[in-house]
């Protein structure tokens, strides 16, 4: 069944109507209510930067509805159902297809009015990322990327590519107002001369920077499978490199050495895997590109 949704012969329909249910649930919940929120639409979650609205809640609930119409059988795990119970997360070792889903990636920039939001789907199953869709509605951008197919963003091929030599390497961090005092130790170790940290916007957006060869690298201290599968895929199949501190692929059902980093290519990912384990002051390198999981980042197995 799910090879036939994402290979077979009718998997160009399939993906399309993916994309037309993602355009959908943004066009009908999310942009209506951009700069457009009144106060009790806007609630903290676990803090005052952990915002959600009801343009999250209706768009997941949209886009469970229609994914799970669109691929009979298969399960969601949503950003908001999760936070109402995280035993849903349980599914992403099961057997069904999963539909992994961010409705508003990016919640605080879309509270504050800034167009750098997005909603993310990816799908997986048994762990391995199939198919994934980055839209940002403000900026009119639609990144697809397929297992072994490629990467596109607004139907034109997406290739990272590699840094030019000597340039100064910019990677996007976990925000501060997220990490903890361990990950903020770690990301200092970013800088140093010829690396440029800075703090991420949407998770999601960044990914897609990485795979427009736009920015070097993202580093990121939590594992939220919502944030972080669909541009996963994207990079990889966009030409470019992940892994954990310990060297081991992202697993999106968690338990993750971290810090993380997705970077244009495998040297940069090595690079910056070496500067978070503090290589430079006595730490275990990062695994050599061809050795573990520097050729195919796709398969993040549970």
């Amino acid at each position: 069944m799910i090879d036939d949704f994402v290979s077979g012969p009718d998997a160009g329909r399939h993906l399309s109507d993916v994309e037309e249910a993602v355009r959908a649930a943004a066009a009908v919940e999310v942009m209506p209510r951009f700069r457009q929120l009144a106060a009790h639409e806007i609630v903290e979650k676990n803090g005052p930067h952990d915002l959600v609205t009801v343009a999250d809640r209706l768009a997941e609930e949209h886009l469970t509805a229609a994914l799970t119409k669109l691929l009979p059988g298969s399960v969601v795990v949503g950003e908001e159902a999760v936070h109402a119970d995280r035993g849903i997360l349980g599914v992403l070792s099961g057997d069904a297809p999963v539909w992994i889903v961010d409705p508003v990636d990016g919640t605080r920039q879309f509270v504050h009015g800034d167009p750098g939001f997005a909603t993310l789907v990816a799908l997986a199953h048994r762990g391995e990322l199939l198919a994934s869709w980055t839209h940002a509605p403000a900026l009119g951008l639609m990144a697809v990327a397929v297992r072994g197919g490629g990467a596109r963003l607004n139907g034109e091929p997406l290739h990272a590519g590699s840094p030019e030599p000597g340039a100064v390497l910019e990677i996007a961090t976990s925000h501060p107002d997220f990490s903890s005092l361990e990950e903020d130790e770690a990301f200092a170790r970013l800088v140093v001369s010829g690396v440029a940290p800075r703090p991420c916007g949407s998770a999601g957006l960044e990914y897609l920077h990485v795979a427009q060869g736009a920015l070097g690298a993202v580093a990121f201290g939590w594992e939220n499978p919502w944030d972080h599968a669909s541009g996963l895929l994207l990079v990889a199949e966009a030409g470019g490199a992940s892994a954990t501190v310990a060297g081991e692929p992202f697993r999106i059902a968690g338990g993750n050495a971290l810090p993380f980093t997705a970077a244009r290519d495998a040297a940069t990912a090595r690079r910056v895997l070496d500067l978070l384990k503090g290589a430079h002051l006595g730490g275990e390198p990062a695994a050599h590109p061809g050795e573990g999981p520097w050729n195919d980042q796709r398969g993040t197995g549970a």
